[in-house]
């Protein structure tokens, strides 16, 4: 069709690495929403629990983990940029 859009123009999406594995996502999305697309948790309670996003407004830091080598980011704050790498625990 003349004129039309397609789905992936429309939709672009960002790779990123989660863990070593490389994760595509919706431009404008969230880390910690990634991470909950890929299925990982955040990081794990000191009883062995995988622990995920609570508040997404940055004030529970329970979607803390290490972006591009900084630790303790919370993720709900954070829009994924290309190549970021993410590192839970």
């Amino acid at each position: 069709m003349h004129g039309s859009i397609s789905a992936q123009s429309a939709n672009p999406t960002i790779p990123l690495t989660i863990n070593g594995s490389t994760v595509r996502v919706a431009q404008g999305t969230s880390v910690a929403a990634a991470l909950l697309q890929a299925g990982v948790a955040a990081h794990t309670s000191v009883s062995g629990e995988p622990r995920t996003p609570l508040c997404a407004m940055g004030i529970c830091m329970e979607c803390c983990a290490t972006v591009n080598g900084v630790q303790h980011v919370r993720t709900c704050q954070l829009v994924v940029q290309p190549g970021m790498e993410v590192v839970t625990g």
